[in-house]
């Protein structure tokens, strides 16, 4: 594929000056990143300071009461509570190598931007994280835990003070600072060669996965379910089962509902467009970006799962903000493990998926856990 194209999908649609650094970096990361030297590294990192392997979890009270087996992929075990630092770590030590000191990052939910200024602190190298006011404010821990770690936290307030602007702002800075900067893109989105790079650092996940579950059951799920926002962990997980007999579903956030427009989901109610330095499905200009959860807040999706629904390999999906609390809390009361809102809109498809009967065996990637969502849902259950 050339400049990360995805039947069409992808590429690299940015200005001149951004041109030759991505080139660059690509180079960089086709000749570093797959030498036995990195990925040892890399490996060891994942495992010593991330805490992988994570467990696959069969949730017997959930498979009783639907009538299927669920089983969770745990990236909520990870370090720091989210798959986001299989990426970081992978981004970063490629910065090192190429001489960076210093480090940049959009977030919404705070996850990634959490996982960047740990392996900032990790590496010794500068980092500063871009963060939209409102999703600011609805994550104050994370906020915190970033300038724990050193990090210094830019609260962005152009437009609707969400992801996509937390995006523009961390481009911006990266066009002014190309020299010494990396950008360390959160997501499976943006110009090339970050889809693939992402997507390749979050590979582990899917891998994992797919050897658990055949150590436990002799063979493979019928179905892989992830949300999807920009698509890292969705992609994380699929990448592995893509060659085999098994359906994908991604959940997006469908926000509130029928009828409504404010939601964000690209994929099952966008158009192709370019946003971002990538083609994919964006969402229609006259719909308000909103989800429950901030990591879902994203205007665009990874121009692979833009490919992945145009030759129909996932089904795509909303799921409402009422939906993904009701998962949230049934998890939360059936298993014990309480999940990201981000994550619950997975477990929500999956629920679905068992209801109607087609599926003996479902995966679900619980992609984090729900430590930062608990002042949104305190506001939302009487208890």
């Amino acid at each position: 594929m050339s400049e990360g194209d995805f039947d069409g999908y992808g590429g690299r649609h940015v200005p001149e000056p951004l041109r030759e650094p991505l080139e660059q970096l690509a180079t960089a990361y086709d000749e570093v990143a797959t030498t036995d030297e990195f990925q040892t590294e890399f490996r060891d990192l994942l495992a010593e300071f991330a805490g992988r392997p994570t467990p696959l979890y069969r949730a017997s009270n959930l498979s009783d009461r639907y009538g299927a087996d669920i089983y969770l992929k745990r990236e909520d075990l990870l370090h720091g509570g989210a798959h986001k630092l299989n990426n970081c770590l992978g981004q970063a030590l490629l910065a090192k190598r190429a001489g960076r000191d210093r480090l940049i990052a959009e977030t919404g939910a705070g996850q990634h931007g959490t996982a960047t200024a740990m392996v900032g602190a990790l590496l010794g190298l500068d980092t500063e994280i871009y963060m939209g006011k409102k999703d600011a404010e609805r994550q104050a821990m994370n906020v915190f835990r970033m300038r724990l770690m050193g990090a210094e936290v830019n609260e962005v307030t152009r437009g609707n003070e969400g992801l996509a602007d937390a995006v523009d702002a961390a481009l911006e800075d990266f066009a002014r600072n190309v020299e010494n900067t990396h950008y360390l893109v959160g997501s499976v989105v943006g110009p090339d060669p970050f889809p693939r790079m992402v997507r390749d650092f979050q590979s582990v996940i899917g891998e994992e996965a797919r050897e658990q579950f055949r150590e436990r059951t002799g063979g493979l799920p019928d179905a892989a379910v992830a949300c999807v926002g920009g698509g890292s962990n969705a992609i994380g997980l699929f990448h592995a089962f893509r060659d085999d007999p098994v359906d994908f579903y991604g959940a997006e956030g469908g926000g509130k509902g029928a009828g409504s427009t404010k939601h964000a989901a690209p994929l099952s109610k966008g158009k192709d467009d370019v946003i971002h330095g990538m083609k994919t499905r964006v969402i229609d200009d006259d719909v308000e970006v909103h989800s429950v959860s901030a990591g879902l807040d994203y205007p665009g999706v990874g121009p692979e799962h833009a490919m992945f629904r145009a030759i129909g390999r996932c089904e795509y999906t909303g799921v409402t903000d009422e939906e993904a609390l009701a998962a949230f809390r049934e998890l939360s009361e059936t298993e014990g493990i309480v999940p990201a809102l981000e994550s619950s809109h997975a477990v929500a498809r999956a629920i679905r998926l068992a209801e109607d009967g087609e599926h003996d065996a479902i995966l679900v990637n619980l992609s984090g856990r729900g430590d930062k969502d608990m002042e949104t849902a305190a506001s939302k259950f009487d208890l």
